[in-house]
């Protein structure tokens, strides 16, 4: 039986999500794939119109999976490998290094996710400091995933606008709540990933009504738009479209960054080497 291969790849995050998948987690979900799409053809030909209910693990079931892994699902990217093999030696960084250079260098699990998602706010017709926003808006996945939307607006603070850092540190909590009037719904991946029955902690539902109420409130809320369905193995984006965006809204540092003393340099460099060991 075929599947609607770019239908799977949406349903569970995408190419980038499912390769950090393990080969027990990845055949379960085809098979949950197959076992969908051929019931919902027998019903086709039975002339059955009723809609597919989709089982998804309880939180608690989704919490048991924690002991069955090598890793802390928080981990960085970079930090821990999600597919079982050996990490590869990294290439040196430029001694001035530009948003572009990690980009190229460091943003290997993030960087085609957050392309996508800054070319899809584009043709969307999204400001620049949106687009920008969705370009950075995950990539300090690749060294702490748990509140990846604060950890991410520190780590661009010092370079982009205040409207930029508000968007990437609050779209994080956005997420968990829908906006019809934008046509946008909980993603059925949360709750595979959190459970049918997860309900968000309360700093996130009181984060939620602070930044419903605020005047910036649509910039994280489209950079969410725009995070949710980017994520297409058929498309590929450089960093090249938007070189000009980051010219125009993002402080290079000469001395290059890490280099620079600012106050969140060390996070950068713990990007350059994060296989110091201390």
């Amino acid at each position: 039986m075929e599947i609607d291969r770019k239908a799977f790849l949406d349903s569970l995050g995408g190419a980038d999500a499912i390769s950090r998948m393990d080969s027990e987690a990845r055949a379960d979900a085809l098979e949950h794939q197959m076992l969908s799409e051929l019931n919902s053809a027998i019903e086709a030909k039975q002339g059955g119109v009723q809609k597919e209910v989709r089982k998804y693990p309880t939180a608690a079931e989704v919490e048991a999976q924690i002991e069955t892994r090598s890793y802390r699902a928080g981990a960085g990217f970079l930090i821990v490998s999600r597919t079982g093999e050996t990490v590869k030696k990294l290439p040196a960084m430029p001694a001035n290094s530009t948003l572009a250079d990690f980009f190229k260098l460091r943003f290997m699990d993030t960087a085609n996710h957050v392309l996508q998602s800054a070319n899809l706010a584009m043709k969307n017709g999204m400001s620049e400091e949106i687009v920008l926003a969705c370009l950075l808006h995950d990539v300090v996945q690749e060294i702490i995933r748990t509140d990846h939307g604060w950890w991410g607006a520190q780590l661009f603070e010092p370079y982009v606008s205040e409207k930029v850092a508000f968007a990437i540190r609050y779209h994080q909590a956005l997420r968990y709540y829908a906006d019809p009037s934008v046509g946008y719904e909980y993603p059925d991946l949360y709750r595979q990933l959190f459970g049918a029955d997860y309900v968000p902690p309360p700093y996130i539902e009181a984060t939620y009504q602070m930044v419903r109420k605020h005047k910036w409130y649509m910039e994280p809320r489209m950079v969410a738009v725009n995070d949710l369905y980017a994520f297409d193995p058929n498309v590929v984006v450089t960093i090249d479209p938007f070189l000009d965006i980051i010219g125009r809204h993002f402080k290079q540092p000469k001395e290059g960054l890490g280099n620079d003393g600012s106050p969140v340099a060390h996070m950068w460099r713990t990007i350059m080497r994060p296989d110091q060991p201390l």
